[in-house]
Formats: structure tokens, C-alpha cells, sequence
């Protein structure tokens, strides 16, 4: 393979790797999430609190990448399952932020802090803003699905595909950081009704995404099915 094809292929494997985890974690629609959680925060600690959700996501990510399919073959879960269940955890949580009204959005942002402000940034960081905010159930099986399409044994392509996916946990680890860290900067520059309306498109498209993982694992459970004898 020439030096051309195989930069062409790694750009290829990155940018649908890169396109398919950004369009579920949608790190906009999140840093809106994540502005509303930490309005009691001063600039610096929002800021520190942004850049250690970067790095977690990008653990979360890598770890899913690399370990994601072995782990799920030792319990016993096939990918279907994965990806069924964890579409439905996106869409209902998209479902959810669809519906509330945005008296209660208010009502649940004000209790945030009381049940947040007490424990250590380190912590909020992790749980609830990187797992399950940020790279939740969706991420997590999209990420074992990219990992599953590796079936080569070649040490060359096996040492690119690592060198890929590193690159895709990288990079949309990278985007969240930047979107996290400008999310008081968006908000103000969108305003209340641009947060609003920026917040239903984001729950609508969450939704779809949901519906669409869901989809692809109940097609691929009942391909073998229905396939002709």
C-alpha cells in the first residue's frame, strides 16, 4: 500500500470514528447541560472542572475502544444488545429533555448546586458530568461498535487501527474541553431563547440518535433471522 492510500485510509477511519462519537455526545448541546450545572462556579474552577472532563472523556473512550469488546464477550452481551440498550438510554433521556418544560429545567437547575456544591470538583467531574452526561451509554456502545469492525490480525493494520482510535478519543475528547470551556461564553452569546431553542434541537436530535442505535441493533439481531435458509 502506497504512502497516499494508507494516509487516505487513516483519515477515512478517523473522520467516521470522529463524526459518529461527536454527533452522539454533541459537545454544544452538552456544554449548555454543563453551563446550567455550574452556574455557582467561578470562571477558574469551571474552567479546571472542563479540562478534567476532557480527560476522562478521553479515557472513557479509549478504554471502550480498546477493552469495550473483550469485556462485553466476557459477560456474555452480544454488541445487539448493546447497542439496543443503549439507544433506549439515549432516547429516553432525549425524550425527557424534549418534554421539560422550562420551569422545571429552572427548578432542577436550582437544586443542583445543594446537591452538588458539597462535593469535591475531582468528583463532579466524573460522575455526573463525564458518565453520564457527557460520553454516556450512546458513546460507549457507538465506541465498541467502531471497535468491532477491527477484525484484522495483520501487526500493521492492527498497530494503525490502535493508532486511529487513539486519535478519535483524542479529538473528541479535545472538543469537549474547548465546548465546556467557552459554555459561558455560548450561553451568553445565545441568550435565554437561543439556550432554549439550542436545547430542544439538541434533545430532538438525541432522540433520533437513540431511535437510530436502537434501529441498527434490532436490524442486526434479526438479520440472522430473517435471512433466507
Amino acid at each position: 500500500m502506497t504512502g497516499s492510500a494508507l494516509a487516505g485510509e487513516f483519515f477515512a477511519a478517523w473522520l467516521f470514528g470522529f463524526s459518529a462519537l461527536i454527533s452522539i455526545i454533541n459537545p454544544l448541546g452538552g456544554a449548555l447541560v454543563f453551563h446550567g450545572m455550574t452556574r455557582w462556579l467561578t470562571e477558574q474552577d469551571r474552567a479546571r472542572l472542563a479540562r478534567a472532563i476532557g480527560i476522562n472523556s478521553f479515557i472513557v473512550l479509549l478504554v471502550a475502544l480498546f477493552l469495550g469488546t473483550p469485556v462485553l464477550g466476557f459477560f456474555g452481551i452480544s454488541l445487539e444488545a448493546l447497542r439496543i440498550a443503549g439507544g433506549l438510554a439515549v432516547a429516553v433521556a432525549g425524550w425527557r429533555m424534549l418534554n421539560e418544560e422550562p420551569e422545571d429545567a429552572q427548578r432542577r437547575d436550582a437544586r443542583a448546586p445543594a446537591a452538588l456544591d458539597t462535593a469535591p470538583l475531582e468528583r463532579m467531574a466524573f460522575f455526573p458530568l463525564t458518565l453520564p452526561l457527557t460520553t454516556g451509554p450512546g458513546a460507549i456502545a457507538a465506541s465498541i461498535a467502531l471497535a468491532a469492525e477491527r477484525r484484522t490480525t495483520a501487526l500493521g493494520e492492527l498497530m494503525l487501527s490502535a493508532i486511529v482510535a487513539t486519535l478519535i478519543a483524542a479529538t473528541v475528547a479535545l472538543s469537549v474541553w474547548i465546548a465546556y470551556a467557552n459554555a459561558a461564553a455560548v450561553a451568553r452569546r445565545l441568550g435565554p431563547t437561543g439556550m432554549l431553542i439550542a436545547a430542544k434541537l439538541a434533545a430532538f436530535l438525541l432522540l433520533c440518535i437513540g431511535a437510530q442505535i436502537m434501529l441498527t441493533g434490532v436490524t442486526d439481531a434479526l438479520r440472522p433471522i430473517l435471512a433466507p435458509p
